[in-house]
Order: C-alpha cells, then sequence, then structure tokens
C-alpha cells in the first residue's frame, strides 16, 4: 500500500474539524484516515499552534517595536553573555594559580 500525502491545507481543514467536534476518531471515519494521524495532527496542532507540515518561518505581523526589543533584548544577552566568558576565564586562572600554590607547598597532595 502506498503511502498517501496530504497538504498542509487538508490537515489544518482536519484539525479544525477534529477541534470543532472534539472527536478525530469521527473526523477520521469521514475522511477515511487513520485516526490516530488525525490525533496525532490535532496534538501537533495544539502544542504548536502550527498545522502539521508548515514550518513556523518568520512571522510577517512583528512590528517596528517588537523588532526593537528583541534587538535591544540580543544586545543585552550578548553583553551578559560576554561578561559570564570574562567571569569563567578568571575562575580558571585563579584555579591555575591555587593549583600551582598548592603543589608547591604540599608537592604529594595533588597529582
Amino acid at each position: 500500500m502506498e503511502r498517501r500525502k496530504f497538504s498542509s491545507q487538508f490537515k489544518q481543514q482536519i484539525v479544525q474539524e477534529c477541534l470543532e467536534t472534539g472527536s478525530p476518531t469521527i473526523v477520521a471515519r469521514k475522511h477515511d484516515l487513520n485516526a490516530n494521524m488525525v490525533g496525532r495532527w490535532t496534538r501537533e496542532f495544539k502544542k504548536t499552534g502550527i498545522t502539521p507540515g508548515k514550518s513556523k518561518g518568520i512571522p510577517t505581523h512583528v512590528t517596528s517595536d517588537d523588532y526593537q526589543q528583541v534587538v535591544e533584548e540580543r544586545s543585552e544577552l550578548a553583553s551578559e553573555n560576554d561578561k559570564l566568558r570574562k567571569a569563567l576565564a578568571d575562575q580558571a586562572l585563579e584555579n591555575h594559580i591555587l593549583r600551582d600554590l598548592l603543589k608547591k607547598a604540599n608537592p604529594h597532595s595533588l597529582r
């Protein structure tokens, strides 16, 4: 049996019917589909808000304020990331220095 492929539009129609009727089984029977597949499409839609088979893509309804907010947040996160990397490097250097001092004080304690 050859595997059937369904368009995003068809899947969206089926999911919409499932949401209206509340029964993937009834919708599946009506359209001669597997109930598990219809249920999976519906669960995926409820989970992601996206019809199965359709990619999220870039939203077309982003306002300039939203965009500016995202740019500012990205800049803040990049700055925080740099600070954390520097702090980590400082900690690693301090660790290295302390290990060297400890080795000099007691050469048999660390290997």
